[in-house]
């Protein structure tokens, strides 16, 4: 209760499971990292559930780009977007780490679980093959756990905050302050998390939303760990 934290106003994946090895979110929904990073950065819409598309040849997972997203909107029945989420004829697509939340959520691991067995003992590709007990390794490893762990637990909506005596002010020659790095970290993830607030309740564009969400991404990015990221935060000193 006392320590320090961000509420986010929307999710963010933790970069730890996406961008280390092996991708833990990407083994357990069985995507690429690029395909996975064009979903968490608002790149693509992820299908959640196809719903009445289904009969279409649409299925889970399936990646859309915006022009395929609207195509899609403008052919559903009137009451469709009316439906409970739990309706199994509701079609559902996001962006982001909402998507992948509920992409998450929604694994059956035991079923996931028999079907990475069976893949890796009847395959006849050795490669496929081992990208099977890859996938399962991290599956078990849920499984294992027994509730104690939960895939949707590597998408994050609050941000601790560490005590600042560990980010400390050093006082400089003529009254002047050198803080810490991490200072200018939680700085940035805080604006834009004030920003993106503002954005929605003034109910910005679509389009604006979703470029500030993808910020509020990068900058928790750069707080969890910035080296991992494609273009790390720098300082004054030209240091990550």
């Amino acid at each position: 209760e006392r320590t320090g934290h961000i509420q986010l106003v929307v999710p963010v994946a933790h970069i730890w499971y996406f961008r280390s090895l092996p991708n833990k979110i990407g083994y357990l929904l069985g995507l690429s990292t690029k395909k996975l990073d064009s979903i968490i950065y608002y790149e693509r819409y992820a299908v959640v559930q196809p719903g009445v598309k289904r009969a279409d040849g649409l299925n889970i997972y399936d990646l859309l780009s915006e022009e395929e997203y609207l195509d899609i909107s403008d052919t559903l029945p009137k009451d469709n977007q009316h439906l409970e989420d739990s309706d199994p004829d509701k079609f559902i697509a996001k962006m982001g780490a909402e998507a992948v939340y509920d992409l998450l959520a929604r694994l059956d691991l035991d079923d996931l679980s028999y079907e990475l067995r069976h893949r890796a003992s009847n395959d006849a590709s050795q490669q496929r093959k081992n990208e099977a007990l890859k996938r399962l390794q991290v599956v078990e490893s849920f499984r294992i756990s027994r509730g104690r762990n939960k895939p949707e637990w590597m998408i994050v909506r609050i941000v601790p905050v560490i005590p600042p005596d560990l980010r400390p002010l050093v006082p400089l020659d003529g009254g002047r302050f050198a803080t810490s790095d991490l200072n200018d970290l939680y700085r940035r993830v805080i604006i834009r998390n004030n920003r993106l607030k503002r954005l929605i309740e003034i109910k910005a564009p679509e389009v604006i939303l979703r470029n500030e969400k993808r910020m509020l991404q990068e900058s928790v990015d750069s707080l969890f760990d910035n080296s991992r990221k494609s273009s790390a935060v720098k300082t004054d000193a030209n240091r990550p």
